[in-house]
């Protein structure tokens, strides 16, 4: 007997329309998703953690639909839609249905990477670039400040590496007051551009 299976969904937080340069090439929107596995001292999105925040589940479909009106923008400036959170590769299988949906949108992940390797990999032949924000290479530092281990990370970023290659991928290294140095971020970079990133971007966080 036929079984309908229930239709995939993803608890979207928020959609941000017509952004610049911040999160990719172009005009982007940024899709918002709730669920993150780590837990950064100075967390930019904290309400995707926070069980209380409204949240809005979506199919791949109905988010196509949200997202299409602004294509001509997209296509127009190489742009598309980015996806952030909170941790987007925890909708890898989500992000692979919206895909497949798309035109010739360009499609951006801002992620951790520490989600298992197998969302990694399906999240690989969705995504056309990748932003990852590894805090930094030394365990003792992102355990510290995100209360978990970078060894999934940095597995995860040596497996993404080997599925997509250097180029579609950017790898930011802040420096993050109390928690690391000028010379931790030199020494992260080093052991990136080691492992086969050639993209680094460096910022500083800015507490308030």
């Amino acid at each position: 007997m036929p079984t309908n299976k229930p239709a995939l969904t993803a608890p979207v937080v928020t959609l941000s329309r017509h952004r610049l340069t911040t999160d990719g090439d172009g005009v982007t929107t940024l899709v918002i998703f709730h669920g993150c596995p780590l837990r950064c001292r100075y967390c930019l999105n904290p309400y995707t953690t926070d069980d209380r925040t409204r949240i809005t589940p979506m199919t791949p479909q109905a988010l196509f639909d949200a997202v299409k009106c602004d294509a001509l923008y997209f296509e127009a400036t190489g742009g598309g839609v980015t996806f952030g959170g909170g941790e987007p590769l925890l909708q890898a299988a989500f992000l692979a249905q919206f895909a497949a949906l798309c035109p010739s949108w360009r499609l951006t992940a801002e992620t951790s990477l520490a989600v298992p390797a197998c969302q990694v990999e399906t999240a690989a032949e969705a995504i056309d670039f990748f932003i990852v924000d590894c805090k930094d290479t030394d365990p003792a530092v992102y355990k510290r400040y995100t209360g978990c281990d970078n060894t999934r990370m940095l597995e995860n970023l040596r497996l993404l590496l080997s599925l997509v290659g250097p180029e579609r991928i950017r790898v930011r290294v802040p420096l993050i007051p109390d928690y690391n140095t000028e010379t931790s971020v030199i020494a992260s970079e080093a052991r990136l551009r080691a492992m086969g990133v050639t993209n680094v971007e460096h910022f500083s966080y800015v507490r308030r």
